[in-house]
């Protein structure tokens, strides 16, 4: 073969220095294409072109084929090099589609399934379709004990030695209304005015009266004309205009009309946190979501 005049480069297309490795393995460009399952022509296009941006002829023929020129064996181990570079990373980018197909049972509150998740699960899904996610919505951990949910999304930290934690953040708690209520029993302007008007509580769960006694407000449960432990009901009659309720400041765009209040009211926050089993967590299908879910879910958290 002979080299037309040219420029030497170091910018080759990969595909011309394949094409010289099978033929330098083959010594044919005949066996090279089988070996390829390529037309000869191309591949003796391929050792054209490679050899015009050398500026130097890579193969002689022979009655037999082809053999390297002292140039050919010159680059003969980068090239293997090369091809062995491209076996790697082609082995690395299967096992990185092979990683990212499966499922993975994410567990978390009511709440947090309902309007904190959804729009971090669709975003997934555009990144990870080969991913199918299971959204379970529970108030407890022992789902995720059981193994019958691989990561948590919890408002508590686990405790558990077998589960692993990690803090996402905090959620802001404030006082809020439907501007229909507001506009029918008035705005409050300090806390104190709170106990003129109707409130939102909870049925069993004390955690708000308990909080607003450490506040130095106390606030007796009879104080609450409305009350239910489950957290959508419990949205949806603020949304209604039922009354004043404490909700989750992320919820706010979701339920329109309803207006925060009280910005000097100084409601403890509670502590996100992201939990996986310790022997699931080697999963790379379930690490990938929960490395995704730890990257989402912050921003998502502030509302």
């Amino acid at each position: 073969m002979t080299s037309t005049t040219s420029t030497p480069s170091g910018d080759f297309d990969w595909a011309l220095v394949k094409s010289f490795v099978a033929v330098l393995d083959a010594g044919s460009l005949m066996g090279a294409a089988r070996r390829l399952q390529a037309q000869q022509p191309t591949l003796s296009r391929h050792l054209a072109q490679l050899e015009a941006q050398l500026g130097v002829p890579l193969f002689e023929r022979t009655g037999r084929g082809v053999v390297p020129t002292a140039a050919g064996l010159a680059i003969a181990d980068a090239a293997r090099q090369m091809q062995d570079g491209a076996d790697t990373l082609g082995r690395t980018l299967q096992r990185s589609r092979e990683a990212t197909s499966g499922t993975v049972r994410i567990t978390t509150s009511d709440v947090a399934a309902t309007w904190l998740l959804p729009p971090v699960l669709a975003a997934l899904r555009q990144a990870e379709p080969g991913i199918q996610v299971e959204l379970v919505a529970s108030n407890t951990l022992t789902n995720l004990l059981r193994r019958e949910a691989d990561i948590a999304v919890r408002m508590l930290r686990p405790t558990q030695g077998s589960l692993i934690a990690r803090k996402l953040g905090e959620v802001g708690i404030c006082a809020a209304a439907h501007a229909s209520y507001l506009q029918r029993a008035g705005t409050p302007r300090r806390p104190e005015d709170l106990a003129e008007h109707t409130l939102i509580g909870y049925d069993s769960d004390t955690t708000i009266e308990q909080g607003f006694a450490r506040l130095g407000l106390p606030l007796p449960r009879s104080r609450f004309a409305l009350r239910t432990d489950n957290q959508i009901v419990y949205s949806q009659l603020v949304a209604a205009g039922a009354g004043i309720g404490f909700i989750a400041a992320y919820t706010l765009p979701n339920l329109g009309g309803v207006q925060p209040l009280l910005p000097m009211l100084k409601i403890p926050p509670l502590p996100c946190w992201l939990a996986v089993h310790r022997e699931i967590r080697g999963n790379p299908v379930v690490r990938r979501v929960y490395d995704f879910l730890a990257q989402r879910l912050p921003p998502a958290l502030t509302g």
